[in-house]
């Protein structure tokens, strides 16, 4: 499966995939996979999840992936489960991870990666890294003890300016945590990316071009995977249950978290209930959002109100143009402002969180909205996709 030195050298770049350039691996296998392996081999089936961002949701590694498995587990029948949708971090991840993965049956093994959106998305909330990674792991764990994970870092040049500075990048560092504490194998590719360009293998802007990889981007994150795995796999050893934690790591992670039906809501005044929403505005929007059901409003003063029980409420959102800033409050309390916009031009989903540090119990939680924008926004509006509750 790797890629070949003819290969590499008619790409123009010394890449050995298996010389490494500080002579030590970029992957820790901690409890390792033996679950897995062993429903594969004595079972020949599997079910096998691709949790990620726009990195996952792209062709390329995890295409290469899913062959290389069926390579080493001949005769073996697997069901593959892309959920990669672009712009999500590990804190979307932990509310969709039931409807997205777990509703799909018993899971095999689960990779996870969020390193890269976590990093652009909630860079200054650290913390919610952490509540984010350990939602899904310890989700996923509480519904099959036996599921094995893998979760990865991805590469950007933000964690490069880490790396050169002598630091581990916040997410990478905060996933790790995680992947310790639950014994998950964890392979950090943006290290091996930067120590191979630092050693003059290859260039980011030429050959691996940007953090959406070229193929051969993908192919040296897929090559990198198969060391992972061929060392997981080297000798059998029997499957076991994986422990649980009896504590988080933080008792605000979000292991509870799921979708709130928009259908729960109360609409108040100016929104609507639209089964099939699409933009009016002449922008594009993220493939993986169209034709969804929204609770959508634009005028300043609209408002609409949800209630759960948990201790965490959010949003997730079709966030374009015209997003708009919001008020928020629960349980009748002060109004607390949010800042809805992502980016122009495009309609993306944006994972919100309003607060998280509720009592557990029952909420309620009333959203409104200003006449406020962001400075690059062109309006006042909120489409809310789901409800985010924990």
């Amino acid at each position: 499966m790797a890629l070949s030195l003819a290969a590499a050298a008619a790409h123009g770049v010394s890449y050995d995939p298996n010389v490494l350039p500080k002579g030590e691996e970029y992957f820790k296998l901690r409890e390792g996979l033996q679950n897995c392996r062993a429903k594969f081999e004595n079972e020949k089936s599997g079910r096998v999840a691709f949790l990620g961002g726009s990195i996952t949701a792209m062709s390329g590694w995890r295409e290469q992936l899913m062959a290389y498995l069926r390579q080493k587990f001949p005769g073996t029948q697997f069901e593959f489960i892309g959920a990669g949708i672009g712009s999500l971090g590990s804190v979307a991840h932990a509310f969709r991870l039931e409807q997205d993965v777990l509703s799909k049956g018993p899971i095999d093994l689960l990779f996870v990666e969020a390193a890269v959106n976590d990093t652009a998305n909630t860079g200054k909330e650290p913390e919610r890294m952490l509540r984010g990674m350990e939602g899904v792991v310890r989700h996923a764990r509480r519904v099959n003890p036996m599921t094995d994970i893998v979760q990865m870092h991805f590469a950007m040049p933000p964690h490069f300016a880490e790396f050169k500075a002598g630091r581990v990048p916040v997410a990478i560092a905060q996933h790790e945590k995680v992947a310790e504490a639950y014994g998950n194998p964890s392979l950090n590719l943006s290290r091996e990316v930067y120590d191979r360009i630092a050693a003059g293998e290859f260039e980011w802007e030429k050959d691996f071009v940007n953090l959406h990889p070229s193929p051969f981007g993908h192919k040296l994150y897929v090559n990198s995977m198969a060391r992972m795995l061929d060392a997981a796999w080297a000798k059998p050893a029997a499957p076991k249950r994986h422990p649980l934690p009896e504590q988080p790591l933080d008792s605000r992670s979000y292991s509870n978290g799921r979708y709130g039906a928009l259908e729960t809501a109360k609409l108040l005044k100016g929104f609507t209930l639209v089964k099939d929403w699409q933009p009016t505005l002449p922008a594009k929007i993220h493939p993986k959002i169209a034709h969804l059901p929204a609770l959508t409003a634009r005028e300043p003063g609209a408002e609409f109100e949800f209630s759960f029980e948990g201790q965490g409420v959010g949003l997730l959102l079709s966030a374009g143009p015209d997003a708009g800033v919001i008020e928020a409050a629960w349980d009748g309390g002060p109004w607390n402002k949010v800042d809805t916009f992502k980016v122009a031009g495009i309609y993306l989903p944006r994972a919100i969180i309003l607060d998280d540090t509720l009592e557990p119990g029952p909420h309620v939680v009333k959203i409104r909205l200003t006449a406020e924008r962001n400075a690059n926004s062109i309006g006042t509006a909120l489409h809310v996709l789901k409800l985010l509750e924990n």
